[in-house]
C-alpha cells in the first residue's frame, strides 16, 4: 500500500505539471489519483476532504482557464476570430508538430498554435496586422496567466490529500 501512495504522489506530481502545461489534464490526473488512492483503501470517507478539494479545483480550473482567455482576449481587444484561431491553431500545433518535432514537439505546438491562429484569425477580420498581432499576443498572455493559476491550486488538493492521509502510512509501533 506504501508503494501504490507513492506511486499516486507521483501521478499527482505530473498532475501538478499538466495544470500549467496546456493540452495536459492535470487536475483530472489529481482527482483521478485520489480516487484511485480511495478504491485501495476501500474507504471514501477517509479521502473526502482531498476529493472535495480536488473536485473544486477541478471546477475552478475550467473557469479560470476561459475566464483568463477571456480576459487576454478583451485587454488586447480580440474579436471572436481571433478567439476561435487561438483554439484552431492550439489544436493543429499540437497535432501538426507532433510527428514533425520529436522533442518538444506537442509542447512548443501548443505554444505557437494559438498565438499563430489567433493572429490569423483576427486578420481575417480585421485585416490589420499590427490590431491582430496584439490580440494573438493577448490571448496567449491570458492563456499563460491561466494556465500559471491552475498550477498553483492544483497544489491545494495534493497537499491536503498529504495532509489528510499521511498518518497511516506511519510504521505500526
Amino acid at each position: 500500500m506504501v508503494i501504490l501512495y507513492w506511486v499516486l504522489l507521483a501521478v499527482m506530481l505530473v498532475g501538478i505539471i499538466g495544470a500549467v502545461l496546456p493540452g495536459i489534464p492535470g487536475p483530472t490526473i489529481i482527482l483521478a489519483a485520489i480516487v484511485i488512492w480511495g478504491l485501495g483503501i476501500q474507504n471514501f470517507a477517509a479521502i473526502a476532504w482531498p476529493l472535495g478539494v480536488a473536485i473544486l479545483v477541478l471546477v475552478f480550473g475550467l473557469g479560470i482557464d476561459l475566464l483568463a482567455s477571456q480576459w487576454g482576449a478583451k485587454k488586447a481587444g480580440a474579436s471572436n476570430w481571433g478567439q476561435w484561431g487561438a483554439i484552431i491553431g492550439m489544436m493543429i500545433g499540437f497535432l501538426g508538430l507532433l510527428p514533425a518535432l520529436p522533442i518538444g514537439g506537442p509542447i512548443l505546438g501548443l505554444l505557437l498554435g494559438p498565438l499563430l491562429g489567433a493572429i490569423g484569425g483576427e486578420f481575417l477580420y480585421t485585416k490589420d496586422l499590427q490590431k491582430s498581432v496584439k490580440a494573438g499576443v493577448g490571448i496567449v498572455v491570458g492563456s499563460v496567466v491561466g494556465n500559471l493559476v491552475q498550477g498553483v491550486i492544483a497544489i491545494t488538493p495534493v497537499v491536503v490529500f498529504i495532509v489528510t492521509t499521511w498518518p497511516p502510512l506511519s510504521p505500526p509501533q
